[in-house]
């Protein structure tokens, strides 16, 4: 017959001498967290990236909409440029506008016509003579003055009578120091007043 062992048996398997069941456990918890461990690492997909299905059709989506976007994001560049053309235009235009409106205002001043008339057309009025200042060339010298805009003549404030008395009085009490004479005064004899 077999031989009677000195350990007795558990209820699963032989129990060896000085070991308590708890720890028995443990050591069997151990081992199978371990083996656990092990087919965890097997199977693993970061240890084996796979290209799956969804994964292509969701990198194939993600580039459709870059294109999308990137198609969407250049029509608006190119509309915004366009804009901005536009504005520039609109606002050149409307400066020729002010600038004829302005030019449209000064032929409504009998004395801007006059001048135009005289300087373009070389007339007088009746009774004047006319001269013609010309340079040793011989050709007519053009006047460098020119009338200004009506809608600008008139448009200075008088102030108020007591105001320029005040300045006066002021003036009178403080006068500006005059740069050509000397700070010190000097008499004949070379000595110096105060």
């Amino acid at each position: 017959m077999a031989q009677q062992r000195s350990t007795s048996r558990g209820p699963k398997g032989p129990s060896r001498p000085g070991r308590s069941g708890a720890a028995r456990r443990a050591a069997e918890a151990r081992a199978a967290a371990a083996a656990a461990a092990a087919r965890l690492r097997r199977v693993d997909p970061r240890q084996n990236p796979k290209l799956t299905g969804r994964a292509i059709i969701l990198v194939l989506v993600c580039a459709v909409l870059v294109l999308s976007f990137a198609s969407s994001l250049q029509a608006y560049l190119q509309q915004r440029r366009s804009i901005d053309d536009l504005k520039s235009q609109i606002d050149t235009r409307q400066q020729q506008i002010q600038d004829l409106e302005t030019e449209k205002a000064r032929w409504k001043d009998p004395a801007y016509i006059e001048a135009q008339a005289r300087q373009r057309f070389g007339y007088v009025m009746p009774g004047e003579t006319s001269y013609v200042a010309l340079d040793s060339d011989g050709n007519r010298i053009q006047p460098a003055g020119e009338l200004a805009d009506p809608s600008t003549v008139g448009e200075k404030k008088e102030s108020p009578w007591w105001g320029t008395v005040w300045d006066s009085v002021e003036l009178a009490g403080n006068p500006p120091a005059d740069p050509d004479q000397p700070a010190e005064k000097i008499t004949q004899k070379g000595t110096e007043a105060k």
